[in-house]
């Protein structure tokens, strides 16, 4: 072999990493993409930035038009006819028509028919009640009542994606039910968001079901969407992706400082409802970085963060805020993929606070502190994700990769998909320091790839196409035979 000129890196040995030609070689099929800039623009499958994830999907025209459609005006009179309940504490008034929660229960029920009432018969809007016996934040037997909207799939009903955000509010006292509780930012904007996504979605046909809730109890203990994973969990349905909006109302943090175009996504690492023997495995192979939920939400950066919804999704390896908690949590301990959002910075003297004015400073969740085109940016995020999951195939299942045999190849194995429009996989794969995936191989309509790179080395995924070229969330394979 010519010696290489002095000044020249030295190429990498085989199998611990390979370069875009290599690959392409190696595996026989074509490479679509790589992270690096030159390969991001040479194959247009990449960050326009040059950098990011080569499984960044760009939003087609059908996805632009519905992002269209998002109304921040109608997000704004959601939230202020929310707030105007009064208060919707958890242990409020259930009977009053203008006061409390069951107003504002009985209030997003009739909206919600309203969308349904157009969807030609594919919508449906119903109430999901139990009764809490007492418990934390619970003196007393309560109704607690999610109001839910289910937009049924054409294609594929059973896949079911969703997404929710809480309507009860709360004062500096999370046991005060009497006083103003007017919580816009927490969390009628979230709830406004799911509302939107509702109206907005309801005439059209997604492949896979959607689910837009708005659960009560967050705020005494997470108790409406406990009871809403449990009772899917119970059913059997199959849930590929929960998420919950909660406090994505404002841009604006304590110090005054604003940053209007990012919204943060919590995406925890190791699953809430890993077994020892999982956690065995996953010491045993790495996977701190791949589970379900984080697939989850390199999906959402990969088809939320564009030109068409103009907002940067910082994406955070936590299942929540420091030491605290959401509605994606109890889906998370059900086994299901989930995450939240929630604005960059919050103002904590605009959340579970006495409305009052101390100091000369207003305290207090007042709508005049939200920033409502910055919701309808974070709604046209959700609406991205949430209409391509529901359009593409659902995650491959069964992802494995071959461990009967040492070898420097990696054979990896899938259970076919069930989807009619179906068109092949793509196997992705990235060096075990990266956070994105940076290399993309098409291998067709197929259920088995053998790939002429050491697993030792690097990770791999598996992600489903279908015709329209819409791709699935990865599937981060397990040792198997």
């Amino acid at each position: 072999m010519p010696e290489q000129p002095a000044g020249t890196p030295r190429r990498p040995r085989r199998r611990t990493v390979l370069t875009s030609a290599a690959v392409t070689a190696a595996a026989g099929v074509p490479l679509i993409a790589s992270a690096g800039p030159a390969a991001a623009a040479a194959s247009g499958s990449g960050r326009e930035s040059g950098g990011g994830a080569a499984t960044a999907q760009a939003p087609d025209r059908e996805l632009r038009k519905l992002l269209k459609e998002i109304d921040a005006d109608r997000i704004e009179a959601t939230v202020r006819r929310l707030a105007a309940f009064g208060t919707r504490h958890t242990l409020s008034v259930q009977d009053d028509p203008e006061r409390g929660i069951g107003a504002a229960r009985d209030w997003i029920l009739a909206e919600m028919r309203k969308y349904a009432a157009v969807s030609g018969g594919r919508m449906t809007a119903e109430l999901q009640s139990y009764i809490q016996e007492p418990a934390s934040r619970i003196p007393v037997a309560t109704r607690i009542t999610n109001v839910v909207a289910t937009l049924r799939g054409s294609v594929t009903p059973d896949r079911v994606y969703v997404i929710a955000g809480h309507y009860d509010s709360r004062v500096t006292d999370v046991m005060d039910a009497t006083s103003d509780a007017p919580g816009a930012d927490d969390d009628a904007s979230g709830v406004a968001l799911v509302m939107e996504l509702a109206r907005v979605m309801a005439k059209r046909r997604p492949a896979a079901t959607i689910v837009f809730t708005a659960v009560a109890g967050e705020e005494q203990g997470l108790y409406g969407s406990r009871y809403a994973a449990t009772q899917f969990k119970a059913a059997g349905v199959d849930v590929q992706g929960m998420f919950t909006n909660d406090i994505i109302g404002s841009s604006r943090a304590d110090d005054g400082t604003r940053d209007p175009y990012t919204v943060r996504l919590f995406a925890e690492g190791v699953p809430t409802s890993e077994t020892p023997a999982q956690a065995n495995t996953r010491r045993s192979v790495g996977g701190e970085n791949d589970s379900a939920t984080r697939q989850l939400a390199r999906f959402v950066s990969d088809v939320g963060d564009n030109d068409a919804t103009g907002m940067n999704v910082r994406v955070v390896y936590r299942r929540d805020r420091y030491l605290r908690g959401g509605d994606h949590i109890p889906f998370l301990e059900q086994g299901y993929a989930a995450a939240r959002f929630t604005e960059p910075a919050e103002d904590f003297a605009h959340q579970h606070q006495d409305v009052r004015v101390e100091d000369g400073k207003q305290y207090g969740d007042l709508p005049e502190f939200c920033d409502f085109d910055y919701i309808a940016r974070v709604t046209r995020v959700n609406g991205a994700v949430l209409w391509t999951l529901a359009q593409a195939p659902g995650t491959p299942r069964e992802a494995r990769i071959v461990t009967s045999n040492l070898t420097n190849d990696t054979e990896l194995k899938w259970a076919p998909g069930t989807e009619p429009d179906l068109a092949g996989y793509e196997v992705v794969w990235r060096e075990t320091t990266d956070p994105e995936w940076t290399h993309v191989i098409k291998v067709g309509l197929t259920t088995t790839h053998t790939v002429d790179l050491s697993k030792d080395n690097v990770f791999f995924g598996v992600r489903a196409v279908n015709r329209d070229g819409k791709r699935s969330p990865v599937a981060f394979p397990m040792p198997g035979n």
